[in-house]
């Protein structure tokens, strides 16, 4: 065997050596995660393009650099990378090193959310609910908001408990809305849980309660939802006991389950 086939055969295969480059950028060593990458993306490797434009678009392991993300992200966007289409699909919504194009955006979200890319199943939901950079399409919006809520996004239960509640392309569903909103409360999500406290005091798609609704408006209240919050909150103290109050807080300090 000469030295440049046993030289060869040393190299890890690409799998391998995206692995090796994933856990480092995950570790924080972007530099790592970079030399690893670099090679494979300009050998053609369509997710270490994605992951080259994602480091230039962010700064990290580099100087920020619009249009060396944008090049890299075309390169894995063009051989149907969902993620290099994700990512492809930010700059044209913020107008990063390409001008702003709000329906190119869209374009490339959905060819990402096809591929089942949850963020980009997200975002193509939220841009279809409200109209922009695509036509309003309430029925698309729920669609793509309960492909994303299926993958665990929190933005996405709550998108669908809005959906449910203000009879978007639905019947009003007092339940459906209060279990969308209870699903992304408990993963954190400050505006669904005003929601569902809101839901818990007035007793609409929940039971009742004004221990619940405090704990839930609290939580709300301290993740950033105040204003949100904050007329649900003064009602449900006015309708509550000292015990009540006491009890509510106690478990808005607990950790989320």
């Amino acid at each position: 065997m000469s030295w440049l086939a046993r030289l060869l055969d040393r190299v890890p295969p690409p799998e391998q050596r995206m692995a090796q480059a994933l856990a480092a950028w995950t570790s924080g060593d972007y530099g790592v995660a970079l030399d690893l990458w670099a090679p494979l993306a300009h050998e053609g490797h369509a997710r270490a393009q994605s992951n080259m434009g994602a480091a230039f678009l962010q700064g990290r392991g580099v100087e920020q650099d619009h249009a060396k993300a944008i090049d890299w992200l075309q390169r894995a966007a063009g051989q149907g990378d969902a993620g290099g289409q994700r990512n492809l699909a930010v700059c044209y919504y913020e107008g990063w090193g390409v001008p702003q194009d709000h329906a190119e955006a869209a374009r490339l979200y959905e060819k990402a959310a096809r591929q089942g890319d949850p963020e980009a199943q997200d975002m193509l939901s939220w841009m279809k609910l409200v109209g922009g950079g695509c036509p309003q399409d309430y029925a698309g919006a729920r669609f793509w908001a309960e492909k994303a809520a299926a993958h665990g996004s929190a933005a996405a239960m709550a998108r669908l408990g809005d959906i449910h509640h203000n009879a978007l392309g639905v019947e009003r569903d007092a339940t459906a809305a209060a279990d969308w909103w209870g699903r992304a409360a408990r993963l954190g999500h400050p505006e669904a849980q005003a929601m569902l406290g809101a839901a818990c005091l007035a007793g609409k798609g929940v039971e009742r309660d004004v221990v619940e609704a405090l704990h839930w408006l609290r939580r709300a209240e301290m993740g950033g939802a105040g204003e949100l919050a904050a007329g649900f909150l003064k009602e449900a103290r006015a309708h509550a006991r000292a015990s009540q109050r006491a009890e509510a807080e106690r478990r808005a300090e607990e950790p989320l389950q």
